[in-house]
């Protein structure tokens, strides 16, 4: 529906999104007609939100409008036994609940058995029947409260602390590689390139040397078909994920625009991130432009449900840019996909070790993590 809507299109659709934008501070005047002034609020919407700024309102910003428009209070917050609850109403209960030292999680959004879990232990500690729901009693008892934590966010302090006490060695850790697109869906095609094809080969050098360093790896697709985005989030959660690396190829309309950009989980109008997921992005980042001459394009927090919904931290890699010849050509080189799994690889490791342990950007080899034993 929505993917279609363009400049000087009229319909009810388009009146709810204005209405919506209008309550949520982005939009002077409600119509429904989409003008000039409604793209932009949709791209200053976006941005906001942590999504592509495109003034087009996809199936990901539908999405985002109808979690935008719910408050705390609006309605009883549970666990569904269908359906999971999603909302900034969930965002701002699991924010209420962490400034107050209660394990929800990640902010995500989310009404799911970690927030549940959470829910009830609040209501436990201040002696009101205990539920799992947020209703009127909860919300009131909420509100009385102060925060009680300090020193900093305690959801990326517990995602630090959780991290810093894991093994350096990578042996036995669990690594899942998203390549995107598959089966019959191509994805980008530019200069005799096709995307699915290359970040599918890539994936699979990556696995390959992941194998040989005692890594359980887990793809979430094979050559032949393309699950959908839940379907992939649902393999990386179940398998208990230490990391989740997805692997894409972009295309611009301008052949000029090139390089590598890698994104994590984050919102900064809600002022949370991935602690971890920051990290192993720069560090991904770091060593695939010391490696190679991709333009760097920088780390972006995302909030992307594959990023926001991924238990694990997990980083999105887009590898350049196939609409550019240049770029197109390097990712047809095998020899240059030797390069970027070698990077990655690399970075996974540098997550896992100390300060005085790691090394310069660009200078650990493969060849370097099997002579020190890291793999035991």
């Amino acid at each position: 529906m929505s993917d279609q809507l363009q400049i000087g299109d009229r319909s009810d659709a388009i009146g709810i999104i204005a209405n919506t934008l209008n309550r949520l501070g982005f939009l002077d005047k409600t119509s429904d007609l989409f003008d000039q002034s409604l793209e932009e609020a949709i791209k200053a919407f976006q941005q906001e939100r942590g999504l592509t700024a495109t003034g087009l309102v996809n199936e990901i910003t539908q999405r985002a409008l109808d979690e935008a428009r719910w408050r705390l209070g609006d309605r009883i917050l549970l666990l569904g036994t269908q359906t999971l609850i999603r909302g900034d109403d969930v965002s701002t209960l699991q924010e209420r609940l962490i400034q107050m030292g209660f394990n929800c999680g990640k902010v995500d959004g989310v009404y799911g058995v970690k927030t549940e879990a959470a829910v009830k232990e609040f209501q436990k500690s201040v002696g009101i029947v205990v539920d799992g729901k947020c209703g009127p009693s909860t919300l009131i008892s909420l509100m009385r409260l102060v925060k009680t934590v300090q020193g900093g966010a305690p959801s990326a302090l517990r995602e630090s602390v959780k991290h810093s006490v894991r093994s350096p060695a990578l042996a036995n850790k669990v690594v899942v590689i998203d390549p995107s697109w598959g089966g019959e869906f191509a994805g980008e095609s530019f200069h005799g390139v096709n995307e699915s094809e290359v970040v599918f080969d890539l994936a699979q050098r990556l696995e390959g040397r992941l194998l040989a360093l005692g890594v359980n790896v887990v793809l979430t697709r094979s050559a032949k078909n393309s699950p959908l985005e839940k379907e992939r989030i649902e393999i990386a959660n179940s398998v208990n994920a230490d990391l989740l690396i997805a692997l894409k190829v972009d295309s611009y309309k301008n052949e000029n625009a090139n390089g590598v950009a890698t994104y994590y989980y984050g919102r900064d109008d809600k002022g949370v991130h991935s602690v971890v997921g920051e990290r192993f992005a720069n560090l991904i980042q770091r060593e695939i432009c010391a490696r190679t001459d991709l333009l760097n394009c920088r780390t972006h927090a995302k909030s992307w449900d594959l990023l926001r919904l991924t238990v694990a931290p997990a980083v999105r890699i887009d590898l350049g840019y196939l609409s550019n010849p240049q770029d197109a050509k390097r990712l047809a080189d095998p020899q240059f996909r030797d390069q970027l799994a070698e990077a990655m690889i690399v970075a996974i490791q540098r997550l896992y070790l100390s300060a005085e342990d790691d090394a310069k950007t660009g200078t650990l080899r493969i060849s370097d993590l099997r002579r020190a034993g890291i793999r035991n």
